[in-house]
């Protein structure tokens, strides 16, 4: 499959809404191209001086355009690709395109493993202090909070590659007690230290039973 392509130095997932601004030449060619004729384009992730995957997008909205005909506008990711050949222009156009191969996921983990990872983002955000809302376990994927969890950019590249729903949860949920260990140990040194240098009240010892 032949698409155009507009790589950057950013991870989107499936059902991400994505927004961007749109200033160069090439690509406010390829969103005008996508109004007249209803095509998707890929992201691919540069990373690591290569590109390798990256994700399907469709053009849901232009939301505003200025009189030097830059663009603000909103597209919703919908599937991930492995890139099988880059070239940088497309015949006649400004932009690149490629060869891209659209992967299979799946969605499917059960309930139980689902809470459980939505517990551990619970109590992650409580250890931060950071407000949590409540999510909704029957719509909720790997995919939900991926940017929200402390994740590193090569971290949510791999997730990125993970075709399956409970390998990928299976990730999260190493990521998720790792960091919440490290966390916790963090706030019980900060304790420790604030503690330092206060009146303390120590409990008498009671030597009436004590022999040497």
């Amino acid at each position: 499959m032949k698409i155009p392509l507009f790589p950057l130095q950013s991870i989107f997932f499936p059902g991400e809404t994505v927004p961007l601004h749109i200033f160069e030449e090439r690509y406010k060619q390829l969103i005008t191209d996508c109004r007249k004729e209803a095509i998707t384009f890929g992201i691919p992730v540069f990373i690591n001086n290569k590109m390798e995957y990256g994700v399907e997008v469709q053009l849901v909205e232009v939301v505003s355009t200025y009189d030097s005909g830059e663009m603000d506008v909103v597209c919703v990711a919908r599937q991930v690709f492995k890139l099988l050949a880059f070239e940088k222009r497309m015949p006649g156009k400004l932009y690149a395109g490629g060869i891209v191969k659209l992967l299979d996921y799946d969605y499917e983990a059960s309930i139980d493993k689902k809470q459980t990872i939505i517990k551990g983002i619970h109590q992650l955000y409580t250890i931060m202090e950071v407000p949590y809302k409540e999510l909704n376990v029957e719509t909720f994927n790997s995919f939900t909070l991926a940017h929200k969890i402390g994740l590193s950019f090569d971290q949510e590249y791999q997730l990125l590659q993970i075709p399956k729903e409970n390998d990928r949860l299976n990730f999260i949920s190493l990521h998720l007690t790792a960091t919440i260990t490290v966390l916790s140990e963090v706030e019980r040194t900060r304790k420790i230290i604030e503690l330092n240098g206060h009146f303390k009240n120590f409990d008498p010892l009671d030597f009436q039973d004590w022999e040497m």
